[in-house]
C-alpha cells in the first residue's frame, strides 16, 4: 500500500468532488467527456445571452441524463420579467434539474427586468417553490471591476443570510484566480464574517496560454508577468498552454498549513479548453499524487 504525502493527501482532499462548468452549446462535448467524469459531479450550466430556454434546459437535462447534478445559472440582470424566471424554473423541475442552481447578476449593465442584482432574486422567495434545494452564489476573491469590495461583502453576507432563512443550502462559487494568496486571504475572510457554506474556487481547466491571459483581462483577474510565473507559465510565451497543477498544489499546501479550519473547500472548474480535456487533466493530476 503506497503512503501518501502530507502534500499529495491535501491536492486529492482538495479535488475530489470537484465541480466542471459548461454552455448550453456544449452538449456534444460533455457526451465526448461523460466516461472521464466521475458519476454524480455537479456541472454547472450558464446562462448566455446567446442560449435561449430550450437550449439551457435541454443542456441542463443532458446533464441529468448522463448521470451527473446539474447546476443551472440563472442571470438575474438578463431576467425580463417574474413570468420568465418562474418558465425557466418550472422547466428545469420538469426535467429534474431545478434542485442545485447558481443565482448570478449577470453581464448586462443595465437590468433587463425586475431584478437589479442575484440578491433581489433570492429574495424574491420564488426559488423554493420549484424544488430548489441548494443555490450557488457568487464570490470574488480578487474583487470585481465594476463593484466595489464592501457591496460585493454585503451583498453576499446579504444573500448568505437570506437563504439560511429561507431553509436553503448555500455554496460560494469564485471567479477564478491565478494566485493562490489572496484565494486563501479571502475565505480567511468569509470564515471570518461566520460564514460556513462550502466555498468552490474557480480554477481554470487547462488551455491555451493566450486565452487564459483573454479571459482574465476580461474578469479582472491579476496576471501580471510574476503572478502567471508563480502559476507555471511565462508572458512571453503567449502559444503554449497551461494547467492548474501548480495552483492546485499550493492552495491544498496553504489550505492544510492554515491555523484556523477553512473547510469545506472544493474546486470548479472553468473548461477554457474544453470538459474532455479539464476531466482528463484531472484523472491524470490525482494519479500523480496517488
Amino acid at each position: 500500500m503506497v503512503s501518501l504525502t502530507p502534500a499529495s493527501h491535501a491536492a486529492l482532499t482538495l479535488i475530489d468532488g470537484f465541480s466542471l462548468e459548461m454552455t448550453g452549446k456544449d452538449v456534444p462535448g460533455l457526451e465526448e467527456a461523460r466516461a472521464a467524469i466521475p458519476q454524480g459531479s455537479k456541472i454547472n450550466v450558464t446562462f448566455l445571452g446567446n442560449e435561449d430556454l430550450e437550449m439551457r434546459v435541454s443542456a441542463a437535462k443532458a446533464v441529468r441524463d448522463f448521470g451527473f447534478v446539474p447546476v443551472p445559472h440563472i442571470s438575474a440582470r438578463r431576467l425580463k420579467s417574474q413570468g420568465q424566471l418562474e418558465e425557466f424554473l418550472g422547466r428545469l423541475q420538469e426535467v429534474g434539474a431545478s434542485e442545485h442552481v447558481f443565482a448570478v447578476g449577470g453581464d448586462p449593465a443595465t437590468p433587463e427586468g425586475p431584478y437589479d442584482s442575484s440578491l433581489a432574486l433570492i429574495e424574491s422567495g420564488i426559488l423554493p417553490k420549484y424544488g430548489v434545494k441548494e443555490v450557488s452564489i457568487a464570490g470574488y476573491p480578487e474583487g470585481h471591476p465594476d463593484i466595489k469590495n464592501d457591496v460585493l461583502w454585503h451583498h453576499l453576507e446579504g444573500k448568505s443570510a437570506v437563504l439560511a432563512e429561507q431553509g436553503l443550502s448555500s455554496v460560494i462559487l469564485t471567479q477564478f484566480a491565478f494566485d493562490t494568496d489572496p484565494v486563501l486571504e479571502w475565505i480567511t475572510s468569509v470564515r471570518d464574517r461566520g460564514i460556513s457554506s462550502e466555498i468552490r474556487i474557480g480554477t481554470p481547466g487547462p488551455a491555451g496560454i493566450k486565452r487564459l491571459i483573454g479571459f482574465a483581462k476580461r474578469f479582472g483577474i491579476g496576471a501580471n508577468a510574476s503572478i502567471v510565473k508563480k502559476y507555471g507559465f511565462s508572458l512571453a510565451n503567449l502559444m503554449g498552454t497551461a494547467g492548474p497543477d501548480k495552483f492546485v498544489d499550493d492552495l491544498a499546501a496553504l489550505l492544510a498549513g492554515s491555523s484556523t479550519d477553512l473547510e469545506p473547500v472544493k474546486l470548479h472548474f472553468y473548461t477554457f479548453g474544453g470538459l474532455k480535456a479539464t476531466a482528463d487533466w484531472a484523472h491524470q493530476f490525482v494519479a500523480a499524487r496517488s
